[in-house]
């Protein structure tokens, strides 16, 4: 297995990691990919096609906008949230774009990004198109991607070369390829039976087992070091925290109390802090659990806004495992060691679902975001407590087991009703889950792999209308009246 930690925990910007970071990508890689082959200095137009629940959903998930911006030149990591929207008008009342700022073309954004949604592509709900044309009206040049969740995309030609089908890992992780022949890791296990041998086999913990395979992986051009990985490990941690203090108000300029969208949703988290600040300074007593859910409250409130964010494994569920960790940090003198235990252990059961089922809410449902968060989640914790790799595997188990079925039904298709509270209850349960976990000496009778499974299975069997398509469920109820953001 080549899926590096780095993959799984991402610095991009909200609100949706398959809907937008995804796109992003892809629009950035089609039109590097023009440039790359000289087919730039000929381009007279740029389309962008979406299908399937990026149609569906596009709009509140920020799709278009994220596509303009991978097509300008911009990716999730580097780009400023807060000059997304001086870059749209410039787009929009110019009606040109500036292709990777280098080959201006004609460009109206309400009919060159178009919104199929009665058509899903074959091979995966998040697919979407991009064509260049000439002055003729020719294509040049046309590519199809699948935004796979987390912020992992494949092209059609590679999903079709790996021979993936929904729930395998046919993927580019931050646009970087994963070259399983060329960086070969030491442990590879793409089940938690295997992980769990090879902890037994060589005497190592789980986290110790993935950071050997990173020094091997060599992500996102670290040093071959411990030392390098262990400071990329912190660095993620510090933009997670950043990401609680934004939401809480605590840094940055003051924002609005009211998420952008249409549903008039307001901010909690920074009320929720003042009231958990003056609680324990006149009581002396903290509210365990109403800080955790502050943690997780600001994080996706943050998302919701378009703010910077690191996928846990995506956007929608990116607060559980920030929330987690802020838990054992305030409550348990949590240390920078335990928490590279936290992210390395997460790491390695996010992986397990990458590879043995998803990570899209666009293919399995809300389980495999909240519910994949919340094992996560789990896990790491016990492995910051230095639980040993059977009671971990036990939390992971224990944490998703809750979540099957669960649906993904985002109300007007924006990341706020019922994600945000969502992943609250998510980060709350994972906390629960570690305690529970940590009772028992690890043995139980459902096991970490029958859990994926029937997770994917569950997945598949689950309607269309329930992923990701503000067609069903609690999106349904709830659709008149949204007045979804448009540029």
């Amino acid at each position: 297995m080549c899926i590096s930690v780095f993959d799984l925990f991402s610095i991009g910007i909200g609100p949706s990691s398959s809907h937008t970071m995804g796109p992003m990508r892809a629009a950035l890689d089609f039109v590097e990919s023009a440039e790359t082959g000289g087919l730039l200095a000929g381009v007279k137009k740029i389309e962008a096609h979406l299908y399937g629940s990026l149609a569906l959903t596009g709009k509140g998930h920020g799709t278009d906008v994220a596509v303009m911006m991978g097509m300008l030149g911009h990716s999730p990591e580097s780009i400023d949230p807060k000059q997304v929207p001086a870059y749209v008008k410039a787009v929009t009342e110019k009606k040109q774009l500036a292709i990777l700022k280098l080959q201006s073309v004609k460009f109206q954004f309400e009919k060159d990004i178009v919104f199929h949604t009665d058509i899903t592509l074959p091979k995966h709900a998040n697919g979407m198109m991009f064509k260049l044309f000439n002055e003729e009206n020719n294509v040049l040049f046309e590519n199809i991607y699948y935004s796979l969740g987390g912020g992992f995309i494949t092209t059609d030609s590679e999903y079709e070369a790996k021979n993936a089908s929904p729930g395998k890992s046919s993927f580019l992780g931050n646009n970087i390829a994963l070259a399983e022949n060329k960086n070969p890791v030491p442990h590879p296990f793409t089940s938690a039976d295997e992980l769990l041998n090879i902890c037994k086999k060589e005497g190592l913990s789980i986290a110790e087992v993935v950071m050997t395979n990173e020094l091997s992986l060599h992500p996102l051009g670290l040093a071959k070091t411990k030392a390098g990985v262990e400071h990329s490990l912190l660095k993620i941690w510090s933009a997670m925290k950043d990401c609680i203090d934004c939401g809480s108000q605590r840094k940055g300029s003051p924002k609005s109390g009211v998420l952008p969208g249409g549903l008039n949703v307001k901010r909690r988290a920074p009320s929720l802090y003042k009231k958990l600040e003056k609680i324990e300074r006149e009581k002396g007593v903290a509210d365990e659990m109403n800080w955790v859910n502050f943690y997780a409250l600001a994080v996706n409130e943050e998302n919701a806004a378009g703010g910077r964010i690191v996928t846990a494994p995506t956007n929608g569920a990116a607060g559980i495992v920030p929330a987690v960790i802020s838990y054992y940090v305030k409550f348990h003198n949590g240390d920078d060691e335990g928490i590279k235990r936290f992210l390395l252990t997460a790491g390695a059961i996010g992986m397990l679902y990458k590879y043995g089922a998803s990570i899209s809410g666009a293919e399995v449902g809300c389980q495999g975001e909240i519910g994949v968060a919340c094992s996560m989640a789990a896990a790491g914790l016990c492995a910051a407590w230095q639980a040993s790799p059977g009671q971990i595997e036990n939390a992971a188990e224990i944490g998703m087991e809750h979540h099957l079925g669960l649906t993904c039904d985002p109300v007007g298709g924006l990341v706020q009703i019922p994600c945000i509270e969502r992943n609250a209850m998510g980060a709350v349960q994972a906390v629960n889950t570690a305690k529970l976990a940590m009772i028992g000496d690890g043995t139980h009778r459902i096991s970490l792999d029958e859990v994926i499974k029937t997770m994917r299975e569950t997945g598949r069997d689950m309607m269309s209308k329930y992923k990701e398509t503000a067609l069903g469920g609690l999106a349904k109820t709830a659709r008149i009246g949204v007045n979804l953001p448009s540029c």
